[in-house]
């Protein structure tokens, strides 16, 4: 159904090179700064698309996705509070509100009324928590990979869940978490580019931040904001995700009233290791999203 293609056969440069052409940007919102990268600002007649990474990664890990979809909007991608050169949100336990607060700031902040948001893994919390306090902002929520969160857990599941993975970035830190955790990331199809880029992005989290995303999963429940979210939804999943797998997905996209679209042959990011598969999922997305919805 799906071909595969080379995330990194762009006349011969490799990612880190592809990456110059959309250099790093800061913008300064009424109380944080937040770093982001932007590519096609010169389509203002398409809806834009927001791109938003997971708990181990970061801006850069959508270089593929700048490169296929700035042919016919504008796309950005932030890091998040506590990532690359963002600040971080003021609790040291957050919830899902202070990152959307954040979020909407930095919109505004670039001028940026109505958009198409893209959630992956841990970026999915965050567009949803937006999404349920901006519906008339968000045009299309599309859910990549989505983690849930422990929010609706009993409260030692959510504690052990937490320390589980504070104890990690504290034993191996972002180094370690890089050498040690990547390769989950991704399906046993991923080239090596692939899995180079993954653990690139991932050595370079700061552990603050890190430890702070890792509280917000902890305290998060996304179902309850898409309860509260009116407008486009879709959810996708790699088939051989094994971090948020597709049975995990399939609940979500269920409470969210869609249907799970699985994607073959991919893992956890699944949109660095087939970038094609997914840029055309997400700039048909945003097409739909464009069309007046029915009822």
């Amino acid at each position: 159904m799906f071909a595969h293609t080379n995330p990194v056969a762009s006349a011969g440069l490799t990612l880190a090179q592809r990456l110059e052409r959309f250099p790093g940007q800061r913008i300064a919102t009424a109380r944080h700064t937040v770093a982001y990268r932007e590519a096609g600002a010169s389509h203002l007649d398409a809806v834009p698309v927001v791109l938003l990474h997971g708990i181990g990664s970061g801006a850069a890990s959508w270089v593929q996705q700048f490169e296929a979809l700035c042919k016919t909007r504008r796309v950005l991608a932030w890091d998040a509070p506590g990532y690359g050169e963002s600040n971080p949100v003021t609790p040291a336990s957050p919830f899902a509100a202070d990152y959307a607060e954040v979020l909407g700031a930095w919109l505004d902040a670039l001028g940026i009324a109505r958009c198409v948001l893209v959630g992956h893994s841990l970026g999915a919390i965050m567009a949803g928590a937006w999404a349920a306090a901006q519906s008339s902002r968000v045009m299309g929520l599309l859910l990549l990979s989505p983690a849930g969160g422990y929010g609706a857990a009993a409260p030692e599941v959510r504690i052990a869940k937490r320390d589980a993975r504070l104890a990690m970035l504290d034993q191996l830190g972002a180094d370690g978490l890089a050498a040690q955790r990547s390769g989950n990331m991704l399906s046993s199809y991923a080239n090596d580019a692939a899995r180079a880029w993954v653990r690139w992005n991932m050595a370079r989290i700061l552990p603050p931040g890190y430890r702070q995303a890792t509280h917000l999963l902890a305290n998060a429940d996304l179902l309850a904001d898409l309860a509260a979210f009116h407008g486009r939804i879709a959810v996708a999943v790699g088939a051989e995700d094994g971090i948020t797998p597709p049975a995990a997905c399939e609940r979500i996209a269920q409470a969210a009233g869609v249907e799970l679209h699985v994607v073959p042959r991919a893992g956890h990011a699944g949109y660095i290791e087939a970038p094609a598969i997914y840029s055309s999922l997400i700039e048909a997305f945003c097409g739909a999203s464009e069309e007046p919805r029915s009822n």
